[in-house]
């Protein structure tokens, strides 16, 4: 009877917009993100707007997890809006981790490698821009956003490939001369590789919201 009950009450359409927006804020980090890997004069400019971006989406963050708890009826599982508002969130963190880094040890000059990654990125986020609004029609959409997540486990692959290439490559040019420059760049691929393991966790609990209501 409760369910009966739920599917005739109208579902909270303003969680979509809210994931939609946090996803908009995910295109901009990672824009942002990759114009600071181009180095030089622009690398402040671009971690300030990483911030502001971040800022922006903990915003939305906080005014999904209210709307949990104030809300009757949520379009999906309340624990899953959590999971994924907060993989989301993560993602986006650790790239104003990234920035704070590079802000830290004061890097101007970037790997290549580290530009190839900072391209995956904004894939990432462009890929999952597209996929979050097919959650308001997931029955419908089930088949696109099993293609996302297949898409985005693809990408992580490819970048972890080419962390480790990287860190391999730095490590050989840097051992001798200069292990100081090793640490640092080891660290900025570290934060590189974890925001593209955070779009592989979005696309997981989407995937896992799908199999569970489609």
């Amino acid at each position: 009877m409760l369910s009966w009950f739920q599917a005739l009450m109208p579902k909270e359409e303003r969680f979509f917009d809210l994931f939609e927006r946090h996803a908009e804020t995910l295109v901009g980090g990672a824009v942002a993100l990759r114009q600071l890997l181009e180095g030089g004069d622009g690398v402040v400019a671009a971690a300030q707007e990483i911030r502001r971006q971040e800022h922006a989406a903990d915003d939305v963050t906080r005014d999904v997890l209210l709307a949990v708890r104030r809300t009757f009826i949520t379009p999906f599982d309340r624990s899953d809006i959590r999971d994924l508002i907060t993989a989301m969130d993560d993602t986006i963190d650790q790239m104003h981790q990234t920035a704070k880094a590079t802000q830290l040890y004061e890097t101007r000059e970037f790997e290549p490698s580290m530009r190839r990654i900072g391209d995956i990125i904004v894939q990432s986020a462009e890929l999952t821009r597209t996929a979050i609004p097919l959650l308001r029609l997931m029955r419908q959409n089930a088949g696109k956003l099993s293609s996302f997540s297949e898409d985005i486990t693809r990408i992580e692959d490819e970048a972890d490939a080419i962390h480790d290439q990287g860190l391999k490559d730095l490590f050989r040019a840097h051992r001798h001369s200069d292990p100081m420059a090793f640490v640092v760049g080891a660290e900025i691929y570290g934060h590189l590789e974890k925001v593209v393991d955070g779009f592989e966790d979005v696309a997981t609990r989407v995937t896992g919201i799908v199999i569970e209501h489609s």
